[in-house]
């Protein structure tokens, strides 16, 4: 509980406080915050102190970040309404509607961290509802951000106060979205507190030994940066370049990533002695870097120049690592002051609020312009919003060039279609090829930054479907996939539930799925006949790989009940036998048989053979039905069970063209998706120039195989890839 002379104290601090504002604060700022500080004092030692106290601490954060009284008082009035109980009305009597929505946004995008599922979960309604409704908010006025980064890291400058689950949970939060944000938005200052103490929370142990690393050297390492500090200010005073030199400290979670990144031990990494310059001019600073490069060797592989290419966020500065005295290295940066306030406030440096609501420099709008952007969509599904915010938000960038000369932005692993797509749908839906810096490229080529990208377009056409399976890799951003939806829902209906038809017919022929009921498939996807689940197919809404998923679950279940009409023995018992669960005799041994050769979770049934155990078959092999035939008292009940990492031999069949680098290009996808390859046979037809190779996979199960299939039918002069029966 606060006492009086502790609520005595801390208004004396804040008096101080508010006197070293520099630039002082005008008269009317400086009351609207005294006010609300007055408002948010605890009356007596009874009431709760935590929202006073943290009222004033996020207060502080977001005065460092150079933002104006309207806005520094926001956390001290939300202080106040929280301990008041305070409704949304009486905040509108007490300070006016725009400060009261000011309030009221800040409390909402507090639940942001909620409404991001894991990669994993499929969003629900609620949640991308909630998600549009804060992107509204920030669309309409961004600085909320900015108050709900200070108070995420109030949190947790007082994380050690709360459970450890909470601590993990709060931790693992702010480095999945609030540090990403702060990032985006060019703040460094609010970034590198953010991660280093989410990190502290998250790993202690290797924070605490990297500490303990960087403290060590501190002595030695200061008394380096010193003299380097020294010797760099002589070469550039003897420049005639006016410049400020200071040593850089380096953030431990930095560090951290930094190790992990280049897989390197501590000793391994470049610029934990570091040095910082600032000069006056652009042109200054490349003749800074000339003065650095003359005086030790620089390390080439170690030399970004983010002036001429920016980072998404707007950062810019030069960054190079040099061979110092004593053959130690160390990091420079060079960068102008503007781009120091820009590196270390990002847009707080600029958002200086007018009367009216509007930005004093508009340009800096396009700061936080990619949120807008996030709702410029208006028909796109829960998915691809959540997709689009992820990308958007928390995706480093790359940077193009057009062949104009122009300069595009997209997100990391964008493609040439991506490009296309950017630049106009109609570009897209007619791109047919590209080339990077002058060469061809495939369409799902991951663009890098500085490549000159040029498309291949013809008149007329449409896109393919091909462009919308994910294992393929030829959309990145989700624009780009709602494009291409768009189109194909405009097409003929009856066109589409054909197309769907061929895609999914032809896709569970080559997995080997038989007998699979498309009513209870289309009933799992929520259609209510097959042919609406056919047309969504058609016109991409749905995945092939959805409706693989969906047959595979309604396997999994069917597998589960006892759906093979022949006798079969029972015992209460289960044993798991390398993977299968069998229900009958005990202690016998299980072998995949050869014939059929099933992955779960295909609907399976075992065979008793004479002196080599339990031989488990598909319900649909051939050979089962014979043997069940002659032997219905040796069938007995199995399914699926045992380790996660189980792996079942698959046959598989390439048809190509025959050409050199073939079997590398199919081994090189097959080593990528970590599929062992047991047995391969290659047969090549000489006066038809076509080889045939048959494989014998091992698959964990269903959707590992449908994704290898995919990229070996994707190899250039393969004609076909399919499960062989």
């Amino acid at each position: 509980m606060v006492t009086v002379n502790q609520i005595e104290r801390t208004a004396n601090d804040f008096e101080s406080w508010v006197e070293a504002q520099r630039p002082p604060w005008p008269s009317d700022g400086r009351a609207l915050v005294e006010r609300a500080f007055r408002l948010a004092l605890p009356d007596d030692a009874s009431e709760a102190p935590e929202p006073f106290e943290d009222g004033v601490a996020v207060a502080h954060i977001v005065s460092d970040l150079g933002l104006t009284p309207d806005l520094i008082s926001i956390p001290l009035i939300r202080a106040a309404s929280l301990s008041r109980h305070w409704d949304q009305k009486r905040l509108v009597k007490e300070f006016g509607a725009r400060t009261a929505k000011l309030v009221k946004d800040v409390s909402r995008l507090e639940g942001l961290g909620n409404l991001l599922p894991a990669e994993h979960m499929a969003p629900t309604g609620p949640q991308v509802e909630g998600l549009r409704k804060l992107l509204l908010s920030v669309a309409e006025d961004g600085r909320v951000i900015l108050i709900t980064l200070a108070d995420r890291l109030q949190r947790l400058r007082k994380l050690d106060s709360l459970p450890e689950a909470e601590r993990g949970a709060i931790a693992r939060e702010t480095l999945n979205i609030h540090a990403p944000l702060a990032n985006r938005l060019g703040i460094g200052q609010l970034k590198w507190e953010l991660e280093d103490l989410a990190f502290r929370a998250l790993e202690p142990e290797r924070y605490r030994r990297l500490a303990k690393q960087l403290e060590e050297r501190r002595v030695d390492r200061e008394r380096y940066v010193e003299r380097v500090v020294r010797v760099l200010q002589g070469h550039l005073a003897r420049e005639c370049l006016q410049a400020e030199v200071h040593g850089r400290a380096k953030h431990i979670y930095s560090i951290w990533k930094k190790m992990r990144r280049k897989q390197v031990e501590f000793e391994g990494i470049y610029d934990v002695r570091a040095v910082r310059v600032l000069v006056e001019s652009i042109p200054a600073c490349y003749a800074a870097l000339g003065v650095v490069h003359a005086i030790w060797k620089p390390i080439h592989v170690e030399f970004d120049d983010y002036i001429a290419n920016p980072k998404g966020n707007g950062y810019q500065s030069l960054h190079t690592a040099v061979i110092g005295p004593r053959g130690r290295t160390i990091e420079v940066q060079i960068r102008t002051r503007e781009m120091h306030d820009n590196a270390e406030l990002g847009v707080a440096a600029h958002w200086l609020y007018k009367e009216g609501g509007r930005w004093k420099s508009d340009p800096y709008e396009q700061k936080i312009s990619w949120l807008r952007h996030l709702l410029e969509v208006r028909d796109q599904d829960e998915g691809d919003l959540l997709d689009r915010f992820r990308a958007e938000a928390f995706e480093d960038r790359v940077y193009v060039i057009t062949p104009r000369g122009d300069i595009l932005d997209l997100p990391w692993g964008a493609t040439p279609l991506d490009f296309a797509f950017k630049l106009h749908s109609e570009l897209g839906h007619r791109c047919r090829g590209a080339k990077v810096d002058g060469r061809i490229v495939p369409l799902n080529h991951e663009l890098r930054s500085g490549e000159r990208v040029e498309l291949l377009t013809s008149r007329h056409g449409g896109p393919s479907r091909d462009w919308l399976n994910v294992n393929l890799g030829y959309l990145r951003t989700a624009r780009a996939r709602s494009k291409v939806r768009q189109w194909f829902r405009q097409a003929d209906q009856i066109n589409n539930t054909a197309a769907g038809r061929t895609v999914v017919e032809q896709e569970f022929a080559r997995l080997g799925l038989k007998r699979v009921d498309l009513t209870k498939v289309a009933k799992r996807l929520k259609y209510e006949t097959v042919d609406e689940m056919l047309a969504a197919v058609g016109f991409g809404d749905v995945t092939v790989i959805q409706v693989v998923n969906a047959a595979r679950a309604h396997l999994a279940t069917a597998s589960e009940r006892r759906s093979f009409p022949v006798p079969a023995r029972r015992t209460t018992s289960k044993r798991d036998t390398g993977g299968v669960q069998v229900r009958g005799v005990g202690n016998l041994l299980t072998q995949m048989s050869g014939c059929c050769k099933p992955i779960p979770p295909e609907p399976i049934v075992g065979y008793i053979t004479q002196g080599r155990g339990v031989s488990i078959h598909r319900k649909d092999c051939r050979n089962l039905l014979n043997m069940q035939t002659r032997n219905p008292d040796r069938i007995i009940e199995v399914a699926w069970g045992g380790p996660e990492d189980q792996v079942y031999p698959v046959d598989v069949t390439i048809e190509a063209y025959d050409r050199t680098g073939l079997l590398r290009d199919v081994t090189t996808v097959l080593a990528a998706e970590h599929v062992n390859v047991i047995v391969m046979n290659t047969f090549s037809d000489a006066p038809s120039s076509t080889a045939r190779l048959n494989l014998t996979l091992e698959i964990t199960e269903l959707g590992q195989l449908h994704r290898v299939l995919d990229k070996l039918s994707n190899l250039p002069n393969v004609s076909r890839a399919a499960r062989r029966h």
